[in-house]
């Protein structure tokens, strides 16, 4: 057991730079508490490290880049929701928000989170305080710290386990919650906001001190001076319930009940992450272990041993190498479970049993099991707008203020209005009818419904290709495919990222598109529907243009040899990837395969357009593009988020239909 108060300090090395800035920061304040008051439009590079902690990412809009100009600088703001909740005026400050300083539109993140685009830096300080006063909160939503704590959405009221998830999430968080008074200080004035009394077990979890897992005289007593290595990931569930993603956390917790429905213990995993870069072997996704298994009465001091673990023994020299996964995987189990055990004072237990995991969203009407109902609406990519007649932020608007209704935000990027009455089911259905919104996800393309994608470009400085926009018709030549093969019936979990940080979780996909250059993708391939498996990658670098010319042979083979109601997932992990690359070899296009458009430049200053034959052989044909209709044409093609190749068929299809 350790009896010191003070933890070790292992690591030798010299830190990285943020570890420096952190340190300078006096409890991140400084410098964002004098450049917040600075008449400029950005923040300096170590003001933006330490704005993370505070929940906003300073970014630029590179669609709108000139050279020799200043970036049009902007910035998001991220919300931390435990479990997901979002109370009635929380909801209608950022719709509000959004309208006034935003980009007019609301994205539900992969965290159970709303992020806010658009931002400018004169108006971030009303934008936040705005957000604190209407009960929410940005703190840690982004940084070197503990971020929202995730637990399933769906309200039922009657499965006790579901309301202990909730509980327990929001208690999490409140034990990991940065203690600074910066927060406050610096959007507030000083003045702490109204919010709902902690938890005060968890008030004395955090207080506590025997095994040296805080820091006795610190603002900061569990996170001192320099907080965690990296980003920390948790979420609560029930078993059986993987609507949280449990494998991709750093940490999680499975309630464990017993026949009366009461909180027995918790199962506890960890060591999971998605974030990679790409040419960097060292780094790499991976799934979370099972630890071990600790009652309700030490489940705090378990979370403080697990953050303490990684805080004392986690990389701050190589920010590549700093997550917990990458301590797990360099000690083993078994060590780590070691040193945990060593902070929390006594032994874990053996993890508990528990049923198959399986993936929901609980779209849809549902009874929450009091007499009233929720309904989970799909929102593709998260994003919240009014575009032409699909006009979902004010359906969403009107609905939460005419009915005073709260919603949980989902995993899945999708929301849930909760606590409606069955006398308003009609009026709420025919209200979402008239803003072009279907709030049935039987007639939603499945391929959209069980997809993700992240916001990548303009906005994500780390993005190197589209996602969010160009997902759409990704989707929409995937389903075309599946018609043309005779698997108009079939659906698999497709996500996209426009870099390799994994922000929505393409690594736990069937198939999986990783940005990795313009217009280019790594493909992933052989997770399982309800992710438990990794995908591993498939292809390196597969140009968007080759997207059915790859794929068809994939499917072909799926639909030839797969074993009764196997998924597409489930057939790549078992057939092998040697299998795969074997078949497409000797596969021979039979005429099935629309040519797709490929823009190429002749040497000559001249563009061409080449489309890959349906042979073996892949002869190209050649349509050559003159200098100013191919620059009209890119230039569309970046404004609507569409490929080229995609603009070229629609519109000779036009014109040949008008003949």
């Amino acid at each position: 057991m350790v009896k010191s108060s003070t933890p070790p300090t292992p690591v030798t090395r010299k830190p990285s730079k943020v570890e420096g800035i952190k340190e300078r920061s006096n409890f991140l304040r400084e410098p964002v508490a004098t450049e917040i008051l600075q008449d400029t439009t950005h923040f300096s590079e170590e003001a933006i490290q330490i704005l993370k902690f505070h929940g906003s990412y300073q970014q630029d809009n590179r669609d709108n880049r000139i050279k020799g100009q200043e970036k049009d600088y902007q910035f998001m703001v991220r919300t931390k929701n435990p479990g997901g909740f979002v109370p009635v005026q929380l909801y209608l400050t950022l719709d509000k928000l959004a309208e006034e300083y935003g980009n007019q539109t609301l994205r539900v993140t992969t965290r159970q989170g709303f992020q806010m685009h658009g931002i400018l830096k004169r108006n971030l300080k009303s934008a936040i305080a705005a957000i604190i006063k209407s009960m929410g909160s940005t703190l840690g939503a982004c940084g070197d710290i503990n971020r929202n704590v995730m637990a399933p959405p769906a309200p039922f009221k009657n499965q006790p386990d579901y309301q202990h998830a909730w509980q327990y999430a929001e208690y999490v968080a409140q034990l990991l919650s940065p203690q600074t008074g910066a927060y406050y200080e610096i959007w507030l004035d000083g003045e702490k906001a109204i919010s709902a009394e902690e938890n005060p077990e968890v008030v004395a979890a955090r207080q506590k001190n025997s095994t040296g897992t805080i820091f006795h005289d610190s603002e900061e007593p569990l996170y001192g001076t320099h907080y965690m290595p990296r980003k920390f990931k948790c979420s609560v569930t029930v078993p059986g319930d993987n609507s949280v993603d449990l494998f991709s956390q750093d940490l999680t917790l499975v309630v464990i009940s017993n026949d009366q429905q009461e909180v027995e213990g918790f199962n506890i995993y960890a060591g999971g992450g998605l974030g990679r870069t790409h040419g960097k072997e060292e780094t790499f996704a991976r799934l979370a272990d099972s630890i071990g298994y600790v009652a309700k009465a030490d489940v705090y001091d378990a979370v403080k041993a697990i953050v303490a673990t990684q805080r004392d023994y986690g990389d701050r020299t190589d920010r590549r190498h700093a997550r917990l996964k990458y301590l797990i995987d360099d000690w083993g189990v078994d060590k780590f479970r070691s040193m945990v055990e060593k902070y929390l004072g006594k032994p874990l237990e053996a993890s508990k049993p528990l049923p198959e995991w399986k993936y929901e969203d609980f779209l849809g009407w549902h009874e929450q099991g009091d007499g009233k109902l929720f309904l989970g609406i799909s929102v593709e990519n998260g994003r919240i707008k009014d575009e032409g007649s699909f006009r979902l932020r004010t359906a969403l608007r009107e609905i939460v203020q005419q009915y005073n209704l709260s919603m949980r935000l989902t995993p899945h990027q999708n929301l849930i209005l909760c606590d409606i009455a069955p006398e308003q089911k009609q009026a709420i259905a025919d209200l979402l009818a008239t803003h072009g919104v279907e709030p049935d996800p039987n007639a939603i393309s499945q391929l959209v419904r069980y997809s993700m994608a992240c916001p990548a470009l303009p906005t994500c400085g780390l993005a190197t290709t589209e996602s969010e926009r160009i997902v759409p018709s990704v989707l929409q030549r995937i389903e075309m495919l599946l018609n043309r093969l005779g698997l108009g019936q079939e659906h698999f979990v497709v996500r996209m990222t426009g870099c390799p940080n994994g922000c929505a979780r393409p690594y736990m996909a069937e198939l999986g598109f990783v940005g990795n250059g313009p217009n280019t993708y790594q493909l992933w391939l052989g997770a399982d529907a309800n992710q438990t498996r990794l995908a591993q990658v498939y292809i390196e670098k597969l140009p968007l243009d080759n997207l059915e010319a790859e794929l068809e042979p994939l499917l072909v083979y799926f639909k030839q040899s797969r074993q009764p109601n196997e998924s597409f997932g489930d057939f790549c992990d078992r057939i092998g990837f040697d299998s795969l690359r074997e078949f497409t070899s000797k596969y021979e296009f039979q005429g099935t395969l629309e040519p797709e458009i490929a823009l190429q430049d002749d040497g000559n200053g001249e563009q061409e357009a080449a489309a890959n034959a349906a042979t073996a052989a892949k002869a190209r044909r050649r349509i050559t593009l003159r200098e100013p209709v191919y620059a009209k044409l890119k230039a569309t093609a970046e404004s609507q988020g569409k490929p080229m190749t995609q603009l070229v068929n629609e519109a000779i299809e036009a014109f040949l239909q008008g003949q």
